[in-house]
């Protein structure tokens, strides 16, 4: 995990790295948050992983019968024999009692290893869209009169990119994602034969003590090369009634969830609409914060907020009804969360956008992305700014 030294206000870590399984947990919805919850209180370790979109089912009467081309398993987390924890100049690094001989023989093989020099990395891999550009206007149309009608008033709607019988190099165009996106809450994540290469810029959910901290995105504009042209572009974002609206509907939607676990009278928008530029695009964030009693769970709080309201909409069930309806692939990975749990009860979790997503064996890759659709929407501007978030993720896929 990489947080590309980019200058957060609640960040604990510059990079973390955790290696090598000496126990886990992988599971479908049916029992995912239990049986989280028990290994996490058993472990009382570090342990890393992800949940999908779909453990959404888990939280409420849903289902998932869209198309799966990567076969994850629904939860995953492990615990790691060894981590290493980056800040600043001091790297911690901490070893199960099993493996703490190997730790001096790390330490000169780290001091004496020399960069590995990466190849010119070209994929040539065609992706295809799950959805045809026409079938995309007549589906936001379709969304469209469901917020006429009053049944939701914002939705996340998603179309996946994909290729078949192919193969990458899931390190290198990692690291090529990563150098040309530079977010704050990057990941590369091997599990066996499946991958998770995340250039995400959005913070779901963390945890210290008894403050939770969540930061939704909603409010994406393009970058330009032209300095003048590119500040135009970024105040436009900031005052774009649209955008902003969006934003704030969710914002609602992430405090109406924190205040399920929360002290009466804690839940505080400290930043509304800000806009923070990253190397690709501009984007709107907010910061929504609360506190809660020690006595709650870690995972608990997860379930009382899963899925988050920036990949759903609101009011929330009914948009997670109509995207199911809508979409045509089965979200999984993307729009769920990769984090931690640390031994003293506390997290941190990103939203899995950005990201290319890969299962070895099948020889699928897969990356998705979405807007939020409002009564102010225009289909052929969502479908833009959709291509806008693919733009990193296919220029390294297809070089």
């Amino acid at each position: 995990m990489d947080s590309n030294q980019v200058h957060q206000t609640y960040s604990s870590f510059d990079a973390v790295l955790a290696v090598d399984a000496v126990t886990c947990i992988k599971t479908d919805y049916s029992e995912a948050f239990s049986r989280l919850k028990e290994y996490q209180s058993i472990t009382k370790d570090w342990i890393f992983g992800y949940l999908t979109y779909d453990l959404k089912n888990a939280v409420e009467d849903l289902k998932s019968e869209n198309i799966d081309g990567l076969q994850f398993p629904e939860l995953y987390f492990f615990q790691p024999k060894k981590l290493f924890l980056f800040k600043g100049d001091i790297v911690e690094m901490h070893y199960l009692n099993m493996v703490s001989d190997e730790c001096e023989e790390d330490l000169k093989a780290i001091c004496h290893c020399e960069e590995e020099r990466r190849g010119n990395l070209l994929n040539d891999i065609k992706i295809k869209p799950r959805i045809q550009q026409e079938n995309y206007l007549e589906k936001v149309n379709t969304m469209l009169e469901h917020i006429h009608r009053g049944d939701i008033y914002e939705a996340n709607f998603c179309q996946e990119f994909y290729a078949e019988n192919t193969r990458i190099n899931p390190l290198e165009t990692y690291q090529k994602l990563n150098d040309i996106s530079k977010p704050p809450f990057a990941s590369f994540i091997k599990l066996g034969d499946k991958y998770i290469l995340s250039a995400s810029p959005e913070r779901y959910l963390k945890k210290t003590g008894n403050k939770i901290v969540s930061q939704p995105i909603k409010g994406t504009a393009k970058r330009s090369q032209n300095e003048t042209e590119d500040n135009l572009l970024k105040e436009q974002l900031s005052i774009d009634e649209k955008e902003r609206s969006e934003n704030i509907m969710i914002v609602d939607l992430v405090r109406n969830d924190l205040s399920k676990t929360a002290n009466k009278g804690t839940v505080k928008v400290e930043e509304l609409c800000k806009v923070y530029t990253f190397p690709q695009v501009h984007q709107m964030i907010s910061t929504v914060t609360s506190e809660i009693e020690a006595s709650i769970h870690p995972v608990d709080l997860i379930e009382s907020t899963f899925p988050m309201g920036s990949m759903t909409g609101a009011p929330k069930i009914s948009a997670m009804k109509i995207i199911e309806e809508l979409e045509e692939t089965k979200r999984g990975v993307y729009s769920g969360a990769v984090g931690y749990f640390t031994p003293n009860n506390d997290f941190d979790f990103n939203v899995v956008i950005r990201s290319i997503l890969y299962n070895e064996i099948k020889r699928y890759v897969s990356f998705s992305v979405g807007s939020a659709i409002t009564a102010k929407s225009n289909p052929l501007k969502e479908y833009e700014e959709c291509l806008i978030k693919a733009k990193a993720m296919r220029e390294v896929l297809e070089s």
